[in-house]
C-alpha cells in the first residue's frame, strides 16, 4: 500500500490549530475523480471555524477529518468517465464542504469542482484565489445585480477584498470600500471607484441608498451596513449569522432549518425595516464558476496576494497565523 502526508484533526479543538501530520492511505479514485498531487493550500479563518467546531451544525464532521479546502496541484490520474482533464493538467479548487482534505501530498476530486489554472499565476499564488474568489463570485450570484448599480465591500482590503473587487466590476457595478489608507493604491489598482479610509471617515456619514453590500466583517458592523442600504436592498454576509432562508436555500433538514430561522431572526428583522434582505453564505464548490473566476483572473491579470508560505509539517503555525488575524494575504501551505 502506497502512503501520503496529511494534516489530521482527530477532534474539534477550541484553540483552533491542533493537526496532527501523519502518513494515510493513498485514496482511490471513482469514474468521474481525479486524483491531484498538490503543490499548495491556502489556509483561511474557516479552517479554524471547522477546527473549533463552529460550523457542525452546518456540516458534522466526522473523524479522524483530513483538514484544508483549498488546493494547487497537478492531475496524477483520471478516472474512466473524466473527459476535461488529463493526466500533468495543473489545476485548482475548493474541496466541497463535505469532503475537504487539501493539506495532503494527494486528493481524490470529483472533476466537477476544478478549473485550470491560469498560467502567470504561480502555485503559491493560486492557491490564494479559490475558496475567496468563488465566495464573491457566488455572493454576487445572490444579488443578481445590474449593471451601473452600486455595492459597498466592507473591510474591502483585505485577502476577501481583493478577490470581490475585480469579480464585482467584471459585473460592471461601482464598487466602494472602506478601509487603511495604507491599502488605498492597491485597492483603486484593482478598480475601486471609492475609497474611504476609516480612520478620518465614517461610512455612515458619507454614503447612502447603496444597492448591495458585502459584508465580511459580521456583527460588529451589521447595523450601520443596512443603514446605509437602500429600501428594497441586498445585503449578503460572510460572517454574520446562518438564517431561515439560508438552511432553505441549501437544502438543509427541516430541524435545521427551525433552529437557524431562529438563530438569524435578528437580522431578518433588522432587513425588515426598510424591505431589505438578508442572506448569509458558506461558499460552496464550483468548477464552473471557477473557470469564469479564470477568465476574469486572466483578463484582468490580478495579482493574488501572498503573506507566508509554510511547509505542511508546520501546519499548526500556520493556523494560529490565521486565527491571530495577523495575514497580510493568504497564508499558505506549500505541500
Amino acid at each position: 500500500m502506497i502512503y501520503l502526508k496529511a494534516a489530521i484533526l482527530n477532534g474539534y479543538d477550541k484553540k483552533g490549530c491542533d493537526l496532527v501530520v501523519k502518513d494515510i492511505p493513498i485514496p482511490d479514485i471513482n469514474n468521474q475523480e481525479v486524483l491531484v498531487k498538490i503543490h499548495t493550500a491556502g489556509v483561511n479563518p474557516l479552517d479554524t471555524m471547522i477546527i473549533r467546531g463552529d460550523v457542525k451544525m452546518i456540516v458534522p464532521y466526522k473523524f479522524p477529518l483530513v483538514m484544508g479546502n483549498e488546493f494547487v496541484g497537478v492531475i496524477d490520474k483520471v478516472g474512466a468517465s473524466v473527459s476535461k482533464y488529463s493526466v500533468g493538467d495543473r489545476v485548482y479548487g475548493r474541496m466541497p464542504l463535505s469532503k475537504i482534505g487539501a493539506f495532503a501530498q494527494f486528493a481524490a476530486i470529483n472533476q466537477n469542482v476544478i478549473a485550470k489554472v491560469p498560467d502567470y499565476l504561480s502555485d503559491e499564488e493560486a492557491a490564494c484565489v479559490p475558496l475567496t474568489a468563488l465566495t464573491a463570485l457566488q455572493a454576487l450570484e445572490l444579488m443578481n445585480p445590474k449593471e451601473g448599480e452600486t455595492i459597498f465591500i466592507s473591510g474591502g482590503t483585505g485577502s476577501l477584498g481583493a478577490m470581490a473587487i475585480p469579480v464585482a466590476k467584471s459585473y460592471g457595478l461601482t464598487v466602494i470600500t472602506n478601509g487603511s489608507a495604507i491599502n488605498k493604491d492597491r485597492v483603486l489598482a484593482l478598480g475601486v471607484d471609492r475609497f474611504i479610509d476609516y480612520k478620518t471617515e465614517d461610512y455612515t456619514e458619507v454614503l447612502s441608498d447603496v444597492d448591495y453590500v458585502l459584508d465580511t466583517l459580521g456583527e460588529r458592523e451589521l447595523a450601520k451596513e443596512f443603514w446605509i442600504l437602500k429600501n428594497g436592498g441586498k445585503l449578503v454576509s460572510l460572517r454574520g449569522m446562518p438564517n431561515g432562508e439560508f438552511a432553505l436555500r441549501t437544502g438543509m433538514p427541516v430541524l435545521k432549518r427551525l433552529l437557524l430561522k431562529i438563530a438569524g431572526r435578528k437580522y431578518d428583522k433588522m432587513a425588515s425595516k426598510k424591505n431589505q434582505k438578508y442572506y448569509f453564505i458558506f461558499v460552496h464548490e464550483d468548477g464552473k464558476g471557477l473557470e469564469r473566476i479564470s477568465e476574469i483572473f486572466t483578463e484582468r491579470h490580478i495579482e493574488a496576494s501572498v503573506d507566508e508560505v509554510f511547509s505542511l509539517d508546520d501546519v499548526n503555525k500556520a493556523l494560529q497565523k490565521v486565527a491571530a488575524g495577523k495575514s497580510k494575504g493568504k497564508t499558505i501551505i506549500k505541500i
